[in-house]
């Protein structure tokens, strides 16, 4: 299915809008699910698509964004096979009937894939694996049906985007759109920003990437601003008709056809090459859109040509300016790594990340091997562990074929690969995994015959290496070559050789380099001192990774002084930050210069500490160290309740994302298990500051934003009367009325289920006039909040806590 990509590079192209919205003006019933209407209303269905396509636009989606095996089950009234069948049927009968605007061609048809609902393990309870599964689903029928692309839409968590595009990649050949769901601030949900989710979805090779929901074009200006520095790909834009308000018990949005048109012709010229509408648009919207836009010359993004790789939560890229990769979770030469894995001691690979961050490293190399332990299942536990509390990239270091392609599968991020080397074999094996899954992979200068004992034979392996790579369709730019360097104590003039390697590699070939610094000085003594100034002659010929021990003062400072003198620390800002004595707050990327303020040592993390870096087993520890001197409600209100405000504080400045948030919450419950014990024992009785009522609204099956907010909540002493999703405004009253509860908090995510939120607060202020009410969700805004009666509006789960705050009056 060339055809749309082919169209995409000669003109503008046009998505359809709303879907949702319209159908409720059409009669879709709150709580009432929009995908049952392809079987229950196939002519309104087919007539909506037909009045896009007549309207203009050139894709329209498949009435399926809801459509997934939880909502869905097999051999019901509505079976995933019939809806997604019938969806695509009536999608194919509008464009088989519609009449087109101005000689246009058929129009094509997107297979639409929205969200789950569910976060992923670990912050959630839903497998990566069994997102993959249920989205492959869809994607086979749909593509058994005859859809034309498929648009992974809305998605606001950037590892549900990764499952959902492998099971595009491995069910299908079609072209893959993914459009993702930012805030006013650029960040996902999960804590994701626009570099690291580009990072992810270009090394997985989509073909388009975009944004689309929660704002309106104007809002969306900045964003797509973002986006536009470092995409390669197509940009899809669709926005909202603006913000929601409610008025008579219906939503509708505050810009017109006509103003948006005129701001999608701004979006159009900034360079978005594919654009429509979401919630609120009509075909209208699309057809003033198209009138406005359609003469533009298409802005196709150049390819950005960076070394970049990710994590969820950031990207760093491999440039001019150096960076540092973690060289401790490996078990060579260190004993105590190599018991910790022999004991399954995650607890001391935690610690071991935390420190190198904590000290410093941009990355962390992870290297899990031993002949002891299952390496493939011991790699994807330790990623995925390190990967909810540390927001750092990763490298994944393994000679295991089977463990490096496991860990590249569930990494949530583009990854560092170590390695590939010049041999035909290793390429042919390794590549192809770089390709599926995307990476940037370290390149070893070495290949049959061995290390090249010239930088000439060297620099000619490099060459093979971008050749081979090239075949397989990996650019440069994701390759950085291992220059090798041997000790020098057994060849004196090795450190010159791959010293002029890497200099030859960056003038002569433009590549990037890496190194694993230290090998340079086995069988020396006072090897940091070697180390040290290899490290500094290193940087200087253009090394642009080192693989260091972080932990190393002596390290660092050759690091940071060097970044001063090379003009790649203007006005020696960072190097005063850190040599200064000033000490930062938690989440900033600035480090300590007092080595002692730092987290010296593995085994005396305080509970602070603990529960601020989510360090689970070690915050169960120390509480009950803690315990032998002090009593349980001491703790709990002198070390648990201020750390987690800290990271609550943090978390609102944006310096801490969602899954450090969740997992010092997980950190404070395993803390307040081991005191819970002891109080008891004692007869000591944690009081209670409240009872909240949580829901999901009727209709709605999202319950990501709710279940967050329960965590917090309970951690902060409230005790959460859960009433799980699509619960209906009768059963969220009377479980208010009985449990005489104060505050209840709504959530929903969709358009389509806001009038039963609107309807439960109607509700709630008959029966129980006293009730608070707080309501969350991304289709919601304060003043939409207001509009349909909410107490307050919440945007995040902080800011639930403060508002419970508030209401309990909590001092």
């Amino acid at each position: 299915m060339a055809g749309i990509m082919e169209e995409i590079k000669n003109r503008i192209v046009f998505f359809d809008g709303g879907t949702g919205s319209l159908l409720q003006a059409k009669g879709l019933k709150p709580g009432e699910l929009p995908e049952t209407w392809n079987i229950t209303h196939q002519e309104t269905i087919v007539a909506l698509h037909r009045d896009y396509l007549e309207a203009g636009a050139d894709i329209i989606k498949t009435n399926t964004f809801g459509a997934n095996g939880l909502k869905y089950l097999t051999g019901t009234e509505f079976d995933l096979d019939r809806i997604v069948t019938t969806a695509v049927k009536n999608a194919r009968a509008a464009v088989e009937t519609a009449v087109y605007p101005n000689g246009k061609k058929k129009g094509y048809i997107a297979l639409d894939i929205g969200p789950t609902g569910k976060l992923l393990k670990p912050l959630g309870d839903l497998d990566f694996e069994d997102a993959y599964a249920m989205f492959s689903q869809v994607v086979t029928i749909g593509v058994r049906e005859g859809a034309d692309l498929i648009l992974i839409e809305t998605m606001s968590d950037s590892y549900e985007a990764k499952a959902a595009v492998l099971a595009a990649k491995e069910n299908s050949t079609l072209p893959i759109f993914v459009s993702l769901i930012f805030d006013e601030k650029g960040k996902l949900l999960t804590g994701g920003n626009v570099e690291s989710s580009v990072a992810l979805l270009e090394g997985l090779g989509v073909d388009a990437i975009g944004i689309n929901c929660g704002l309106g074009p104007i809002q969306m200006k900045h964003i797509l601003a973002d986006l536009l520095k470092v995409v390669s790909v197509p940009v899809i834009v669709n926005p909202n008709a603006g913000l929601p308000r409610s008025e008579g018990g219906k939503t509708v949005y505050d810009i017109d056809a006509d103003e948006f048109a005129h701001v999608m012709k701004e979006i159009v010229t900034m360079g978005a090459c594919v654009v429509g509408g979401c919630c609120g648009t009509t075909p209208e919207h699309i057809k003033k859109t198209v009138a406005l836009c359609q003469d533009f010359d298409v802005i196709l993004p150049e390819r950005k040509k960076r070394t970049v790789i990710s994590s969820y939560a950031q990207s760093v890229v491999i440039g001019k300016n150096p960076i540092l990769i973690g060289e401790r979770i490996n078990p060579t030469g260190k004993s105590k790594f190599k018991q910790a894995l022999k004991e399954h001691n995650l607890e001391y690979i935690l610690k071991e990340g935390v420190l190198q961050q904590d000290n410093g490293a941009h990355v962390l190399d992870v290297n899990v091997g031993l002949p002891e332990i299952d390496e493939p299942a011991m790699m994807v536990e330790v990623i995925k562990e390190l990967q909810s509390i540390i927001d750092l990239p990763l490298q994944i270091d393994t000679s295991n074929l089977e463990a490096m392609e496991r860990a590249m599968r569930i990494y949530n991020g583009k990854p560092l690969i170590n390695s590939v080397n010049g041999k035909i074999e290793s390429m042919e094996a390794i590549f192809p995994l770089v390709k599926r899954y995307g990476g940037v992979v370290v390149a070893l200068a070495l290949d049959e015959d061995g290390i090249p004992e010239t930088e000439e034979g060297r620099i000619l392996v490099a060459k093979k290496i971008y050749q081979k790579a090239a075949f397989y369709g990996i650019e440069k730019e994701d390759i950085i070559i291992d220059a090798l360097c041997l000790t020098v104590s057994s060849d004196s003039k090795g450190a010159l050789t791959t010293l002029n390697t890497l200099k030859r590699i960056r003038d002569e070939l433009g590549g990037k380099t890496i190194l694993g610094v230290s090998n340079i000085s086995f069988g020396l003594p006072q090897r940091e001192i070697v180390n040290a100034s290899f490290f500094t002659m290193a940087l200087l010929n253009g090394l642009n990774a080192a693989i260091i021990n972080p932990n190393s003062e002596a390290m660092m400072r050759s690091y940071y002084s060097f970044r001063a003198l090379a003009d790649l620390d203007p006005q020696c800002s960072n190097y005063i930050a850190v040599y200064s004595g000033n000490v930062v707050s938690l989440g900033e990327t600035s480090r300590y210069s007092d080595r002692g303020n730092k987290t010296s040592s593995r085994e005396d993390i305080t509970l602070s500490e603990s529960i601020k870096k989510g360090l689970k087993d070690r915050a169960f520890q120390a509480a009950s160290e803690l315990l032998k001197d002090k009593e349980p409600l001491t703790i709990i209100q002198e070390e648990m309740i201020p750390s987690l405000d800290l990271v609550g504080k943090g978390f609102e400045k944006g310096t801490i994302f969602l899954p450090q948030l969740l997992m010092s919450a997980e950190a404070a419950k395993a803390a307040f298990e081991v005191i819970k014990g002891k109080m008891a024992e004692t007869g000591a009785v944690e009081e209670k500051k409240g009872k909240v009522i949580l829901a999901t609204v009727k209709g709605d099956i999202h319950d990501i934003g709710k279940n967050i907010v329960k965590v917090l909540l309970e951690n902060y002493s409230y005790e959460v009367l859960d009433l799980g999703k699509d619960v209906s405004p009768e059963v969220i009253v009377e479980a208010a009325r009985k449990n005489e509860v104060k505050l209840v908090g709504l959530s929903a995510l969709m358009t389509t289920t806001v009038p039963s939120m609107e309807e439960t607060i109607k509700k709630l202020r008959i029966q129980t006039p006293e009730v608070k009410v707080m309501v969350g969700g991304a289709v919601l805004t304060k003043e939409y909040a207001q509009t349909i009666g909410a107490d307050r509006y919440c945007r995040d789960a902080m800011a639930s806590v403060n508002y419970a705050e508030e209401v309990f009056q909590v001092k």
